[in-house]
């Protein structure tokens, strides 16, 4: 990785307009309104006192494969999710136009052959009023870029350990689970396309890593808040293992002194694939 001339990068503003359909769209895609007649439901995928889901936020004016910049002489195609934060200022309107500000406060070097850490912040405002609306952070594993050098301080925390089960909720990821939630802009074709998905080692399309962890968070939403979005005030957790679409995503998890201690697993496989997570509810 060419450090200096990621030092040297300034992102340009983003402004993005979206409507109702769009927070709706984005719901459906992670799992809401799969009962239509419940009326709690209802308020995140009917235009009728929407609710939007403050996921949305991850597909809003997103900027992703900035990193293949040929510049920055990374090795993208192995390029890893590996955790992802959000902290809620104010709950999205249910249509608007946002401006995103993104930064890289910092680069993590583990050192030559074993990868580096670049997080990648984003800051959604509304863009008519400057409000903030919320603050995303990315944690993006290079695992052919080690040996580069670092700056900055992580801003990425998220805790160690198991969590306790105190409560537990499950959704059953439909088949076509990938196929709908590209159309919310991430058109990666691993997600979609076999061939593909066995260029990069799966044996078929994977779930895109935001879409299991818009899903578990709408899980945390309907089983901590009561379908309430507003009383989500952060969420964040890092990716373990991908999703394939059809598979059962099992949400565990216990309150604790310092927030919501959660993780969520592939029952079918045994397999977690989101840990560490925390998340702050009103």
């Amino acid at each position: 990785m060419n450090l200096k001339a990621l030092l040297a990068h300034r992102f340009p503003k983003q402004r993005a307009a979206y409507e109702a359909k769009d927070a709706i769209l984005y719901a459906l895609s992670v799992g809401a309104g799969a009962d239509p007649l419940d009326p709690e439901q209802l308020r995140l995928v009917y235009e009728e006192e929407l609710r939007p889901l403050p996921t949305l936020a991850t597909v809003l004016a997103h900027s992703s494969g900035w990193l293949a910049d040929p510049r920055f002489e990374v090795d993208y195609p192995r390029l890893l999710h590996g955790e992802q934060h959000l902290a809620v200022h104010r709950p999205l309107p249910a249509r608007g136009e946002v401006e995103a500000q993104y930064s890289v406060p910092a680069v993590l070097d583990k050192g030559a052959g074993k990868g580096a850490l670049v997080y990648f912040e984003k800051r959604l405002t509304d863009a008519l009023s400057g409000v903030p609306l919320c603050t995303l952070h990315s944690t993006l594993f290079l695992r052919g870029d080690g040996g580069c050098g670092g700056f900055g301080t992580p801003p990425l925390q998220l805790p160690a350990g198991t969590p306790a089960c105190e409560f537990t909720d499950e959704i059953k990821v439909t088949s076509r689970a990938a196929l709908l939630y590209r159309l919310n802009g991430d058109l990666n074709p691993i997600h979609v396309d076999p061939l593909a998905a066995r260029k990069v080692g799966f044996d078929r399309p994977i779930l895109h890593g935001l879409c299991t962890y818009g899903t578990v968070t709408y899980m945390l939403i309907r089983t901590l808040c009561g379908y309430d979005p507003s009383r989500l005030r952060s969420v964040g957790a890092r990716f373990t293992a991908p999703v394939f679409p059809g598979e059962t995503l099992r949400l565990e998890g216990a309150r604790g002194s310092d927030g919501v201690h959660f993780q969520a697993s592939v029952p079918e496989r045994g397999q977690v694939v989101l840990a560490h997570g925390l998340a702050q509810i009103a």
